[in-house]
């Protein structure tokens, strides 16, 4: 199986890459075109300013060319949410393959959310790291409650997509990745 970390330098990437390694997978981090079209399945990292992850998608014409996809695609953190149509982190358009607003949360506790949390619909406990969220909608497969419930796992067609950090999340998160390596997130 060929396995693609997209390298747009908004992700950490090494993080990803040792937890697939621990997983008996080599992934293959790269930003070519090529490279991604022609893998089994993809990881959509991303960690940063939503804007100026735009921007560098743009310039390596990765906004047209994730969207087009095909195979399995897991977007992580800000991958999730460049995923979405548009996020309010620097009034951003993003990629639209989810039709939601990424929303920023209302400072009633500290921000950014960073920490562990339990999710519903699985009841596991995952890493997180945000100031914005994906609002709960139809898409939602995995919530988590901190300030509001928010999506911390989406998926539509062949679209994965989470809130939370799996490789930063332990053994569940290492068994989320080996899921999505073996099947699909569901």
């Amino acid at each position: 199986m060929k396995l693609v970390i997209i390298n747009y330098g908004a992700g950490n990437t090494q993080s990803l890459k040792y937890a697939f390694q621990r997983l008996g997978v080599n992934p293959l981090l790269t930003d070519d075109k090529e490279e991604i079209l022609s893998a089994d399945k993809i990881i959509f990292p991303g960690v940063g300013h939503a804007k100026a992850a735009m921007n560098v998608l743009k310039e390596k014409g990765l906004d047209v060319l994730i969207p087009q996809l095909k195979q399995p695609v897991l977007g992580i953190c800000l991958g999730m949410q460049l995923l979405c149509k548009f996020s309010e982190e620097g009034n951003t358009e993003c990629l639209g393959i989810f039709d939601e607003t990424v929303k920023l949360f209302e400072p009633k506790l500290k921000v950014p959310h960073t920490g562990w949390n339990k999710t519903s619909g699985n009841e596991s406990w995952y890493y997180f790291v945000h100031s914005y969220y994906v609002p709960k909608n139809e898409l939602t497969t995995l919530t988590c409650n901190y300030i509001t419930e928010f999506s911390a796992a989406i998926q539509k067609n062949n679209f994965y997509a989470v809130q939370f950090h799996p490789e930063k999340s332990g053994k569940t998160g290492a068994e989320f990745l080996k899921k999505f390596i073996e099947q699909e997130c569901k």
